[in-house]
């Protein structure tokens, strides 16, 4: 069977892991890991890539990874290409160092990115490197030591995850780690590996499947919101698209409310409605990139195609596009839809 092209789409988190050929180690010793390292920094402060978590391991590594501008492959091309050379030089050795092409799982950042960080960052204590937890605090070959500032690695963007935990750093630090040491309880999380709900309800034993993709870790409408996202745009009849900021001026109007409310991420019910709203609009119906609708609205890539894949399945929210838009749609798909609705 061919295997899928991979889903690169920038503003999007991917857990990358990248495993030595027919498992062979490729840190054979701390200047081998120093030189990684030191050039997963450079390309992740070149190419404008953040790195929310990481691991090396003697065969294999694991990343969390977030491109805002370049494909995530542009930069592990430089990264994998760069190491292999230069690892091979000191061992005197020649041929493939890595196994096939890397493994990159797009993920729903909102619900799986602090699941995933513990994940990665228990990867050493899983595979016997470390025996404690205060062992891995220690363990300068991953991002768990860096969010705990025992390291350093810059592009890591420790900061953003110890937010999740408080404002004040060092309660946040405390948090986190409890966070990580409550994992260790959970042994392999083989749902976290991708595959959509698929994985996750067969562990389960829960009868039917929603939407699934093996590349995708993510519910059926995350998923099918990706799909859409890497779709080529439709050249047939192209629509000239308003600036997203009229878009969001109209809906804020509708629904009453000031449009400087709508790009600050607030839950409040008619907020969050009126900027799924806008998200269905500004992606589905005019393809603005998830990226550019995700900056404006101060949420993530991932809320952004959630909203966009929910709202596109109400009639009540095809009808306000219609309104807010009407050279969209031709009123007999509207009416079409409205009948399925119903």
């Amino acid at each position: 069977m061919p295997r899928l092209a991979r889903l690169d789409i920038p503003g999007i988190l991917q857990h990358v892991m990248v495993r030595g050929i027919e498992k062979r180690e490729i840190f054979i010793d701390d200047r081998d890991r120093t030189a990684f390292v030191d050039r997963l920094s450079r390309l992740l402060l070149k190419t404008g890539t953040d790195c929310l978590a990481w691991s090396l391991l003697s065969n294999h590594v694991h990343l969390l990874l977030r491109p805002t501008k370049l494909k995530l492959a542009d930069m592990m091309r430089r990264l994998l290409t760069g190491y292999a050379v230069v690892f091979n030089l000191r061992h005197h050795r020649s041929g493939h160092l890595f196994q096939n092409r890397y493994k990159s799982i797009v993920c729903d950042e909102d619900t799986y990115l602090l699941e995933l960080v513990r994940y990665i960052h228990l990867n050493p204590l899983r595979a016997g490197l470390v025996s404690s937890m205060r062992q891995l605090d220690a363990y300068q070959w991953s991002g768990h030591s860096v969010i705990l500032g025992h390291s350093k690695l810059l592009g890591q963007v420790s900061d953003e995850i110890l937010a999740m935990f408080g404002a004040q750093k060092g309660r946040a630090r405390k948090l986190y780690r409890a966070f990580v040491a409550d994992g260790i309880a959970l042994g392999r999380r083989d749902e976290l590996v991708g595959g959509g709900l698929k994985r996750l309800l067969k562990l389960s034993a829960m009868n039917g499947f929603e939407t699934y993709d093996e590349r995708i870790l993510g519910s059926g409408g995350f998923v099918e919101g990706i799909w859409h996202e890497s779709e080529p745009p439709h050249t047939d009849e192209p629509l000239l698209a308003p600036p997203i900021h009229e878009i969001i001026e109209r809906v804020a109007t509708v629904f009453g409310v000031e449009s400087s409310s709508l790009c600050h991420g607030s839950k409040q019910t008619r907020i969050s409605k009126a900027r799924s709203l806008i998200c269905f609009i500004a992606l589905k119906r005019f393809g603005y990139r998830g990226v550019d609708i995700s900056k404006i609205l101060g949420i993530s890539r991932s809320a952004v195609i959630l909203a966009a894949e929910r709202e596109s399945t109400l009639s009540t929210t095809i009808k306000a596009a219609f309104d807010l838009f009407p050279e969209m749609y031709d009123k007999a798909a509207v009416a079409k839809s409205e009948t399925e609705g119903s």
